[in-house]
């Protein structure tokens, strides 16, 4: 038996895998991906947290999948392949989301359909699925689906306190007595540019505390 097939399930290079996505390879903030629907679902921090799920669910089942089929798949219809996995299941995600959570999905609106686009999931399938094992590739795909939501729900929260006064629907501000300091719901934060505004603020403070970052390709 070789040295990788003895590899622990939780080594440090899996763990590696899954931490890397959190902070210094940031599918958002360092690889600069999955931008559009970062903008467009962060209004509210339920929708924003659904879609942060739905993507990490589809990209870990998806790597797993063609990385268990990667020795059979032709390298001419690779991507055609990899498309066919990603649509399954965002069919079936957005299937479980209109069966269980409708309000949510009406709220997605067309984005739970669009993740078939987000460039994450081609990236993570032709990166290190269609290179590795299934789980070393699950791995990935929940570090790189994890990494995503953070950036998501940190966006939605701000977005949806500041300019909604409210978290989950929950009048925060209200019961925190803010208003009657003369505070008013800033309804620019509902207004996309302030999801790219906030996006481009997480990119300077992240890129701010770890020098490297500036210089990487």
């Amino acid at each position: 038996m070789s040295k990788v097939d003895r590899e622990p399930i939780f080594s440090a290079k899996n763990l590696k895998l899954f931490t890397a996505p959190l902070g210094k390879d940031n599918p958002i903030t360092v690889q600069v991906l999955g931008i559009c629907s970062a903008l467009a679902v962060t209004v509210k921090l339920k929708p924003a947290i659904v879609m942060a799920l739905s993507v990490t669910i589809v990209v870990a089942v998806s790597n797993v999948v063609i990385a268990a089929m990667r020795k059979y798949i032709p390298d001419r219809i690779r991507i055609i392949v990899q498309l066919v996995v990603i649509a399954t299941m965002v069919i079936l995600v957005d299937q479980f989301l209109k069966a269980y959570a409708f309000d949510v999905s009406k709220q997605l609106s067309v984005f739970v359909g669009l993740i078939i686009t987000n460039c994450i999931l081609m990236g993570r399938l032709e990166a290190f699925a269609m290179a590795n094992k299934p789980w070393p590739s699950f791995i990935d795909g929940l570090g790189n689906g994890a990494g995503y939501g953070i950036i998501l729900i940190v966006v939605a929260f701000f977005r949806e306190l500041l300019g909604s006064g409210t978290l989950f629907g929950y009048p925060v501000m209200e019961k925190l007595g803010i208003y009657t300091i003369g505070y008013q719901n800033n309804g620019m934060m509902i207004l996309p540019p302030m999801a790219l505004i906030g996006v481009g603020l997480i990119i300077w403070f992240q890129r701010s505390r770890n020098k490297s970052l500036i210089e990487k390709k």
